[in-house]
């Protein structure tokens, strides 16, 4: 009996106990908090102190004993002096005795063009010019014997043989002969000229250098036809080659026209050139061309190197700093310098301070400024080369406050 009860036990179906359905107003309560648990935080986020995004520069040092500039340009090393050498007449080239890299003496043979015409028309101007000599000479002899008939005739006048009538005629014949001899030695003259033509036309067969200098480029071969204007289209050339001063180099800069008036003959100027940026040139501003360029706005300023150099090649570019003149005190350049932009500065109520950053937020830093270095400002104490300041700083940005920099 015992066992049946277990064996029913055993077929007995566990249920589990019957939970009581929630109310719902315990489920709006459960949204409501969640909704307003999302809001508090929104708020919090929207409302948090967010970073200001600045521009920020680095600052940078000026080497002691280097001296301030007002203005920086950039442009090209030109020559004063320069000459494409072409031939006065047109012809073919024969020979060419220069190629690139080359120096050249003033008077130097470059070139010959074929010469064979202009010979042979210095030959024959020559033969016309002697030829005219020799009728020079027979008239000559022929007015020395009409000379001669004359006077037996003019003696045979006084003694009654001949009558007044033939020694007229010998009187005509002499002045016809000394008007031919005369008309003659005109004819000799002009086959002179023309003489002193030809022989010009064949020097001008011989191309020689202007000046003395480098040859830059070589523009014509042997067997190619030359002329001094553009003529035959593009079979005949218009040159033989392009020679350079390399004593006349200079810089020449486009400077724009609202800063010109800090350039001034004489004022020194470092150039630098591109091929060799740590190499600084000293030089001298020459003149300010005297006439602007309406289109780029901007003035032409010719700069001398003092001293020329190998390295120093025409069309290389160049920067130049235009330099302060040189003021009483002169400690400042025994010295390193810290620059900062001129836009890093602000100034308030005769204050001058900046905004120096310190990891993510700035510090704003009383400076004490000194002159102008082009864009920049001379910071005689305040900041230290190589620590960030910002650049154009925001009218709401304060010390302490935190920033982005801007990528």
């Amino acid at each position: 009996m015992s066992d049946l009860k277990e064996d029913l036990a055993a077929l007995r179906i566990e249920r589990e106990p019957e939970t009581r359905p929630a109310s719902p107003w315990i489920k709006w309560l459960i949204v409501l908090a969640v909704l307003a648990g999302a809001g508090y935080g929104g708020w919090r986020y929207m409302g948090r102190e967010r970073p200001l995004i600045v521009e920020v520069a680095t600052v940078s040092e000026r080497a002691a004993g280097t001296q301030a500039g007002v203005l920086d340009a950039a442009g090209y090393v030109t020559a004063r002096r320069r000459a494409t050498v072409s031939s006065k007449i047109t012809g073919k080239v024969v020979e060419v005795n220069v190629d690139e890299g080359m120096a050249v003496r003033e008077g130097q043979v470059l070139a010959r063009l074929d010469d064979q015409s202009a010979r042979a028309s210095l030959a024959l101007t020559q033969a016309q010019a002697q030829s005219a000599r020799s009728g020079v000479q027979e008239n000559r002899v022929r007015l020395a014997e009409a000379k001669v008939t004359l006077g037996r005739l003019t003696a045979l006048l006084k003694e009654g043989f001949v009558g007044q009538a033939e020694v007229d005629t010998a009187k005509a014949q002499v002045d016809s002969a000394a008007a031919r001899i005369a008309a003659l030695e005109e004819q000799v003259a002009v086959a002179d000229r023309q003489v002193d033509l030809a022989r010009t036309d064949l020097d001008n067969t011989v191309i020689r250098a202007p000046f003395s200098g480098v040859a830059i480029s070589k523009d014509a071969q042997p067997g190619e036809m030359v002329s001094p204007v553009s003529a035959g289209g593009g079979f005949t050339r218009t040159g033989i080659c392009t020679i350079v001063d390399m004593r006349s180099l200079e810089i020449e800069v486009d400077v724009n026209e609202n800063y010109i008036g800090r350039v001034k003959p004489g004022q020194r100027v470092s150039a630098t050139l591109d091929a060799y940026p740590e190499w600084q040139i000293p030089a001298a501003v020459i003149t300010t061309v005297p006439t602007a360029d309406r289109q780029k706005a901007t003035v032409l300023v010719r700069i001398g190197f003092d001293a020329l150099d190998p390295r120093i090649l025409p069309d290389m570019g160049v920067k130049v700093r235009f330099l302060r003149e040189p003021g009483a005190d002169e400690s400042r350049a025994t010295a390193p310098v810290a620059l900062v932009p001129k836009t890093a500065v602000v100034t308030d109520n005769g204050q001058s301070y900046v905004f120096v950053v310190t990891g993510e937020t700035v510090e704003r830093r009383a400076v004490r400024t000194g002159g102008a270095d082009g864009d920049r400002l001379e910071v005689l104490a305040g900041v230290r080369a190589g620590e960030r300041v910002v650049v154009s700083p925001p009218a709401t940005l304060g010390a302490g406050q935190q920033i982005s920099v801007r990528q």
